[in-house]
């Protein structure tokens, strides 16, 4: 009975076998019940093998007295053995070999050349911002600076999946998505200079404004898909999260209000490996793509730096979203190769070697080797795309700098929608205060 009563694990693929009755009547006595009583009774309904755990049960006083030695506890499996280990979609390996896939081949079909290389540039491009917002920010043009190195693949990959009214909640390192979604970079990088409010319209590109506190998105995302799902549309939701995020309970409660409403959402989860500093195997003991198993919908993981791949596996998860299925899970299985932001240093908890085993798999060398193997670029294309990128970063470069900055008495406004008598009172000690500063300097000049 005992064994009757243990609850299966939600992650597991497959319904556990069920308990032995040797083991299950040897663990009866450590927990309460009625087996933990009456170990004979137990023992004549599991056979033999329970009658010796029935036995033990029943060991002599001077046995039951002596002093209990505590018993080590088992090791933690890992996140992974073996026999369950997660298929990976890939359409590119590492060197840029297209492979085939019976399920994953039909959604990129009609790429064209063109589009490929199109996918290259914008990848090269988004890297050359990234670098220059880096370069921006150690010399203080920025405040704050969160790179998306190494995961250009699985944001162009997924952002060019999407549909124009399909509306996007992202993180704070989605810049490749904005890129693909239209945002100025500009704007994108005025928001971290701290000149404006929020950034950009999201309402002109159906591209949300970032969010810092994690996790939260997905919560948006989830309330505006069952909105277009109660509007009968068949638009999609797109909520970008990374691996940190997927062990706050918003996540967790995005799951299941998306699972039990059916819907429009796509869960696109980054996972980088590191949130922060902690590991991925120190937050899941299964990857992270089956946890959408326990909320009733499916999940996929793909090689997040091939874009060929990520690009199959969005349209595909968009697909069954638009048909009605309800919500999906994809895991763009990746790596953030640089620091967390630019207040991070990650020689503090990372090896060189891993770092190196990774950008062996670099997104963007991937296709670019893909691209010279087919023939399908020349060394004059990668020429003038390297202009182009430098061209860009002097011209992002020179933008920012010319900014104004925004006028101090700003900070009192839209405060409140009405107005308020207590931020009119501070914002006229503020400006008396400014005053002060102007008659010292008259002063001096007298």
């Amino acid at each position: 009975m005992t064994a009757k009563k243990a609850p299966a694990r939600a992650a597991a693929p497959a319904p556990a076998k069920s308990a032995s009755p040797a083991k299950s009547a040897a663990k009866a006595p450590a927990r309460r019940g009625s087996a933990a009583k009456t170990p004979t009774s137990a023992a004549k309904t599991a056979g033999p093998a329970a009658k010796t755990a029935a036995s033990a049960a029943k060991a002599p006083a001077t046995a039951r007295k002596a002093k209990a030695t505590p018993a080590k506890a088992a090791p933690a499996p890992t996140p992974a053995t073996p026999a369950d280990e997660p298929e990976l979609v890939q359409l590119l390996t590492p060197e840029g070999v297209r492979v085939p896939h019976p399920e994953y081949d039909r959604w990129v079909e009609d790429i064209t050349a063109d589009e490929l290389r199109g996918f290259y540039r914008d990848m090269v491009l988004t890297r050359r911002f990234d670098s220059e917002a880096t370069s921006l920010q150690r010399q203080g043009e920025l405040g704050l600076w969160p790179s998306l190195l190494g995961q250009e693949a699985a944001q162009i990959g997924s952002g060019r999946a999407l549909r124009p009214d399909d509306y996007v909640f992202p993180t704070y390192r989605e810049h490749g998505v904005a890129w693909c979604r239209g945002v100025d970079p500009t704007l994108l990088l005025g928001m971290f200079r701290g000149v404006n409010n929020g950034g950009w319209d999201p309402t002109s590109n159906n591209f949300h404004l970032y969010t810092i506190v994690i996790g939260s998105q997905a919560l948006h995302a989830t309330g505006y898909a069952m909105g277009i799902g109660l509007d009968g549309a068949d638009s999609a939701v797109v909520a970008y999260f990374g691996d940190g995020a997927s062990s706050q309970g918003d996540v967790a409660e995005a799951f299941t209000f998306s699972a039990v409403y059916n819907a429009p959402t796509l869960f696109f989860c980054q996972n980088n490996q590191w949130a922060i500093s902690e590991p991925t195997e120190r937050q899941t003991r299964v990857p992270l793509y089956q946890r959408a198993r326990g909320y009733g919908f499916p999940g996929v993981r793909v090689d997040g730096n091939d874009v060929l791949a990520v690009l199959a596996v969005t349209r595909a998860a968009l697909a069954h979203i638009r048909s009605g299925q309800g919500p999906m899970l994809v895991e763009a299985f990746t790596y953030r190769m640089g620091a967390h932001t630019t207040s991070d240093d990650p020689t503090r908890y990372r090896t060189d070697d891993e770092r190196q085993a990774w950008e062996a798999k670099d997104p963007i060398e991937r296709l670019r080797a893909h691209l010279l193997a087919e023939g399908l670029a020349d060394e004059a294309f990668f020429a003038s795309l390297e202009e182009e990128s430098e061209a860009m970063g002097r011209s992002v470069r020179e933008a920012i700098r010319a900014m104004p900055d925004p006028d101090r008495l700003a900070i009192f406004e839209n405060a409140y929608a009405d107005g308020s008598s207590l931020v009119d009172e501070e914002r006229a000690q503020f400006e008396e205060y400014q005053a002060s500063f102007a008659d010292v300097s008259a002063g001096e000049g007298e």
